[in-house]
């Protein structure tokens, strides 16, 4: 029967020994007159208040209800209808302390982004980015506008993601040197990733992999307007 209690504060310890109680043992200690064994089996039992309820193979199931468990704990909130703490009670003898509500989950802080250090120019992100197909003008406009750099330390290509005020906010790296090396700088947040921006208004968002994905994409778009261009000349 459940009765109205304040919250209690439970040792985890405690929980984990409650919790590897099975009903098999629980019913010989403490019900030992509720455990009855089912007729033509080795190791089946029943509870004399409930038949259809088996016992077997340290699991129960409770088949006029269509549910079950594995642990008396289970049994005694599902079956008895005690309240968690009460059936924590019976099953350690214990009267637990008043509980208070556990604190509120700690806000994640701030992400800080690392930037990798800035070379004093970006020769070999351009001599890299343009054997790869990527248009000149493009590159140059990326780097203008600081959403590409060249590193200091191994030359990487740094792809910078932005905020709407302009803060960088997202850095991927990618190696220029032959290497399989990429990954995003330490504190980068995914909801700011590299981007080119649209010069007209349009409805079309694309989205790709990769910052060199995006650009090859813009090279080809610039390459198919210069020729419509050069057709209608």
């Amino acid at each position: 029967m459940k009765t109205n209690r304040p919250y209690v504060q439970i040792d985890q310890d405690v929980l984990e020994r409650v919790r590897q109680i099975d009903l098999l043992s629980y019913l010989r200690e403490f019900e030992p007159s509720n455990l009855v064994k089912v007729k033509g089996t080795s190791n089946v039992y029943c509870t004399a208040e409930h038949d259809s309820l088996k016992i077997s193979n340290g699991k129960w199931y409770w088949w006029s209800r269509g549910f079950g468990g594995y642990s008396a704990l289970d049994y005694l909130i599902k079956v008895k209808e005690y309240y968690f703490v009460e059936a924590v009670e019976i099953l350690t003898g214990q009267t637990m302390a008043d509980w208070k509500p556990p604190p509120d989950p700690k806000k994640d802080e701030p992400k800080v982004l690392l930037l990798p250090p800035k070379n004093k120019d970006c020769n070999r992100v351009i001599q890299y980015l343009f054997g790869r197909g990527i248009d000149y003008q493009l590159i140059q406009e990326c780097i203008a506008d600081g959403t590409l750099y060249e590193s200091t330390d191994y030359h990487n290509a740094v792809f910078i993601g932005k905020d709407e005020s302009g803060t960088p906010k997202y850095a991927a790296l990618r190696s220029t040197l032959g290497s399989t090396f990429k990954q995003d700088a330490s504190g980068s947040d995914k909801r700011y990733s590299f981007r080119l921006l649209a010069r007209e208004p349009t409805d079309t968002v694309h989205l790709f992999e990769a910052a060199i994905d995006l650009l090859s994409y813009a090279t080809y778009l610039k390459c198919e307007d210069n020729k419509g261009n050069s057709d209608i000349s």
